[in-house]
């Protein structure tokens, strides 16, 4: 145990809740509602790189969650050269967001994790997530149980790396940043964020890639305890 930390905050998508997984599964189910002809494979690899463009616009308040929602799909379908109406780009926005929360995998060792934190700390989420989505999404995968404080972007109307939603998360839980530790998988949202308010870092690097900054870096969940 880590007796200077008191309080871990977890970002939630790419960190517990297994987003790419997941996404994966629900564009297979709801292209097969709207019989959309095309190959999930190649829809993917041009739109997971979209989806993260948008995120990122999204943070920086350049984009409204409308625009982000459309945007993402009208531009991996370009990409790949198949026409789709826009009457049918909404359509599938809107289940999207319905079916997401329906699969509810989580990275390896998430729960083994988690209940062998709780034993010891105050867990808490930081998410930029769309609250009604996130909240289903941590229902489903069993994980709300965990955590004594949900803060999402739309309770404090800025999002990571802003400083105003980290501060509201520290107030929410009645923790000092110097007690308090960030675990995401974002460098410039969730680690950047955090220690510009003086938080403790630990960067999930779950696709492993190559990695030289200076922080506290895992590659599995359950290898947190070897920091806490």
């Amino acid at each position: 145990m880590n007796k200077k930390i008191k309080h871990v905050f977890f970002d939630l998508d790419h960190t517990l809740w297994d987003f790419d997984k997941n996404s994966g599964l629900t564009f297979e189910k709801i292209f097969n509602i709207h019989n959309v002809d095309v190959q999930l494979s190649n829809f993917l690899e041009v739109y997971e790189p979209i989806n993260f463009k948008y995120w990122k616009l999204y943070r920086e308040e350049k984009v409204s969650k409308a625009q982000l929602r459309y945007g993402r799909l009208k531009e991996a379908f370009n990409a790949i050269k198949i026409e789709v109406s826009d009457n049918l780009i909404e359509n599938l926005s809107e289940d999207y967001i319905n079916y997401l929360s329906t699969f509810n995998h989580v990275f390896e060792g998430a729960h083994d994790t988690l209940s062998y934190l709780k034993e010891n700390y105050k867990l808490h989420i930081i998410t930029n997530g769309f609250a009604e989505a996130q909240k289903k999404k941590m229902l489903g995968a069993k994980l709300d149980n965990y955590f004594a404080t949900v803060t999402n972007s739309e309770m404090v109307g800025v999002k990571k790396p802003n400083p105003k939603i980290f501060n509201f998360a520290l107030n929410f839980a009645n923790a000092r940043p110097e007690n308090s530790l960030m675990i995401g998988d974002s460098l410039e949202a969730d680690i950047e964020g955090a220690i510009n308010v003086g938080m403790e870092v630990v960067y999930f690097d779950y696709k492993n890639l190559d990695y030289q900054e200076p922080h506290h870096r895992i590659t599995k969940l359950n290898e947190i305890k070897d920091f806490l």
